[in-house]
C-alpha cells in the first residue's frame, strides 16, 4: 500500500488492523480511516517529523471502529471505546503495556485539542489526518496532486453523509461526547462542504 511515494508499514500488527478495519467498517469508514494515515504520513514527512509508522498506521486504521455497531458503546463516547479496542486488539499482538496505552491514546487524543507535534507526533498526526479527511482542515498543506491521487486510490463513496449520519447518532445518545459537541457547532455543514467531495 502506497500512495504518491508515502507507504504503509509492513508486518503482521499494520496487516491485521487492515484487516479487521475492513471487516467491520463499511466502505466508507474503511477508506477514511487508510486517508488519515496517508494524511497524516504526508504531513509527517513533508514537515521533516520522524514518527513511529507501525503505532500510527495500527491507530489510524481502528480509530473509529467504535462508531460501528459491534463496538459502540452506550456509555463511552466512540473516542474513548475506539482506545479500549486498540487496548484488546494490541494485547493480542503482544503489544507491551505502554504501547498498548500509546495506541488508545492517540485514538482518544484525536478528538481533543489540537496536541503539539514535539509533544507527541503520532497523536498530532491522527488529528492532522482525521481533520483533512473529515472537514478538510489543513488541506491547503498538501499538495493537488497528492490529494487527487490519496481519493483516487480510496474513494470517498459517500462517506461525508454517512459520518455525519453517525456522529449525529452519537450525538443524541451521548450529550456531552466531544461529537455532541461537533454537530451543535456547526460542523455537521463543514463535512459536507469538504473540498475533497467537489469536483
Amino acid at each position: 500500500m502506497e500512495v504518491a511515494g508515502v507507504r504503509v508499514p509492513a508486518g503482521r500488527a499494520a496487516e491485521a488492523a487492515r484487516l479487521v478495519c475492513e471487516e467491520y467498517a463499511d466502505a466508507a469508514l474503511y477508506h477514511h480511516s487508510v486517508r488519515s494515515y496517508f494524511f497524516g504520513a504526508a504531513w509527517a514527512e513533508t514537515c521533516g517529523l520522524d514518527f513511529d509508522r507501525e503505532l500510527f498506521f495500527v491507530s489510524a486504521l481502528l480509530h473509529d471502529l467504535a462508531l460501528t455497531p459491534p463496538f459502540d458503546s452506550h456509555t463511552l463516547s466512540f473516542e474513548e471505546a475506539g482506545g479500549h479496542l486498540a487496548r484488546v486488539f494490541t494485547a493480542g499482538l503482544g503489544w507491551p503495556t505502554e504501547r498498548r496505552d500509546r495506541a488508545a491514546e492517540l485514538i482518544v487524543l484525536h478528538m481533543r485539542d489540537d496536541v503539539a507535534p514535539e509533544v507527541d507526533v503520532e497523536s498530532r498526526l491522527l488529528q492532522v489526518g482525521t481533520s483533512a479527511g473529515v472537514s478538510g482542515a489543513g488541506l491547503e498543506a498538501f499538495e493537488a496532486t497528492f490529494r487527487d491521487a490519496l481519493v483516487e486510490a480510496y474513494p470517498r463513496r459517500g462517506f461525508a453523509q454517512t459520518f455525519v449520519h453517525l456522529f449525529q447518532g452519537q450525538a443524541e445518545r451521548k450529550p456531552g461526547c466531544a461529537a455532541a459537541e461537533l454537530v451543535a457547532g456547526g460542523w455537521p455543514e463543514r463535512a459536507m462542504s469538504n473540498p475533497l467531495d467537489q469536483g
